[in-house]
């Protein structure tokens, strides 16, 4: 058999990178061992403070209220249902504007809630099998409420301010009716001239401290299991209807100019 000079070259070549890749070490991925915990040794560290006094920016707390929501609705679920065998609620805020001159605050959110129920598979006259699905829906709050400021009132809003100015223009008059010394003297009515001023007050916010919900859910128009053998106590349903009570407390705070005191002397 004849090999020619071209393919002993290429086959040597093939064989030669064949065991290279043998021999050279297997490359994994990252690999991260965790470590031992052990105890970490702090030390104080003297706080360094202006001591001299000082005008600081910081949020001044307004007022702290407790709002109460009235909330009741309906929801549909996309399946008949046997029970209910879960709820979970978190409550978010949306909108929480204090129209300032007016001592009104405004709130717009959701409760979001996540259902948990049981479906009916297979049934008989002594149980019910099925699977446990889930529902997320937001239910809507809107409420305006008027505010007591039990801390400090907000500043009043400073408004943009214009006028208008004018130079005076001297023109000549000229007509059978004018003298030769006669002249118009009057404002300059070819341009337009303005003094204006913005202000940029700062806007109150809310910070969320906590919340409640009281709860009642009651099942709409339950139906006997009547086409299949069920246990006689068992319904099914697709509608629920609930009613909450949301207690919502918060702050109004404001960002304002606070005089900061010297510190006195330790003597």
């Amino acid at each position: 058999m004849s090999w020619k000079y071209g393919e002993i070259e290429k086959n040597a070549s093939v064989q030669y990178d064949f065991f290279k890749k043998k021999a050279e070490p297997k490359v994994c991925c990252v690999n991260v061992s965790g470590g031992e915990i052990v105890e970490c040794v702090n030390r104080p560290v003297p706080i360094e403070a202006i001591t001299t006094g000082a005008v600081a920016k910081i949020p001044v707390v307004l007022t702290e209220l407790t709002v109460q929501f009235n909330v009741n609705s309906k929801i549909d679920l996309p399946e008949c249902a046997t029970e209910i065998k879960n709820i979970k609620k978190r409550l978010k805020i949306t909108q929480c504007l204090l129209l300032q001159n007016t001592n009104m605050l405004f709130i717009e959110g959701f409760i979001r809630k996540n259902i948990d129920y049981a479906t009916r598979k297979c049934s008989n006259e002594e149980g019910i099998c099925g699977d446990i699905r889930h529902c997320t829906v937001d239910v809507p709050i809107k409420c305006a409420t008027a505010v007591l400021f039990n801390g400090i009132a907000p500043l009043d809003v400073i408004s943009t301010t214009s006028s208008e100015f004018e130079y005076l223009r001297t023109q000549d008059l000229s007509g059978p009716q004018f003298a030769d010394k006669n002249e118009l003297l009057s404002g300059d009515l070819t341009e337009f001239n303005q003094f204006s001023t913005e202000y940029f007050n700062e806007l109150p916010y809310c910070e969320l401290i906590s919340s409640r919900i009281v709860e009642f859910d009651e099942y709409l128009n339950p139906q006997p299991i009547n086409c299949v053998k069920a246990p006689f106590e068992e319904r099914e349903f697709k509608s629920i209807e609930e009613k909450m009570v949301v207690y919502l407390t918060l702050k109004i705070l404001q960002n304002r100019q606070v005089a900061i005191a010297p510190l006195e002397n330790d003597c």
